[in-house]
């Protein structure tokens, strides 16, 4: 069985490729390990092996391992966030990649402690298993979050249909960074909107060609512990 370390090796050269194609600068893209189906041990390698960025998608995930890490980490949130959850989550994160609704927006400007990094998640391929907000609601979305100072989007995020066809997972990310482009040059305060959060286990180097900034890596990394696939 390989290394975390190993893995990472493998992940790395990768992104190099990709980056090579596209002519991009490798430094330009940030690995967000996602721990949620490993232990605080396993995590603990991924930290040992360079990566500190880590990401989860539930709370229980945060307290299990932040105890262990802490600080050593930037910690990503990449689940769907219900609203009776902000304020377990919002002040121990750094980034949150699932701004997708007003309500939500809400519930973290009254449990915020600071502004928080944010993703507006977009639904780019509409299927309706996924969660985001339509990229045609996206701009005037991130105009209404003006009006909350804990709230700074930094970026957008979706996901790629799970298929084989790579035409069809390269549109999804060409979409969502043709709409990064257009948020960005709106020039709003509370929404530089620089960064593209896209590419899994399966599909990053189709991201990283395609403009991603941030990663979610998980399986490719961590491996598996109990069963749940990233």
């Amino acid at each position: 069985m390989l290394t975390v370390a190993e893995r990472l090796n493998d992940i790395q050269q990768q992104i190099m490729d990709a980056c090579k194609r596209a002519e991009r600068n490798p430094e330009d893209v940030t690995i967000v390990a996602v721990t949620k189906s490993v232990g605080p041990q396993r995590a603990r390698e991924v930290i040992e092996s360079g990566i500190r960025h880590l990401g989860e998608n539930r709370v229980e995930g945060l307290e299990l391992k932040m105890p262990e890490i802490g600080s050593d980490a930037r910690w990503h949130f990449i689940g769907s966030l219900q609203s009776r959850k902000v304020r377990d989550v919002i002040n121990r994160i750094d980034f949150l990649h699932s701004l997708d609704r007003a309500s939500l927006a809400k519930e973290i400007q009254k449990r915020a402690e600071r502004p928080v990094d944010c993703f507006v998640q977009v639904n780019v391929s509409g299927e309706a298993s996924k969660s985001g907000i339509g990229p045609e609601e996206a701009a005037d979305f991130i105009r209404l979050l003006g009006v909350y100072d804990k709230i700074r989007v930094v970026g957008l995020m979706t996901m790629a249909p799970n298929t084989e066809e790579e035409q069809v997972i390269r549109n999804t990310f060409r979409g969502l960074r043709e709409l990064r482009d257009e948020i960005s040059s709106l020039g709003l305060p509370h929404a530089p909107c620089t960064e593209l959060s896209m590419g899994m286990s399966n599909d990053f180097g189709i991201a990283v060609e395609e403009g991603a900034t941030f990663v979610r890596i998980g399986t490719a990394i961590v491996g598996y512990e109990s069963g749940e696939r990233s």
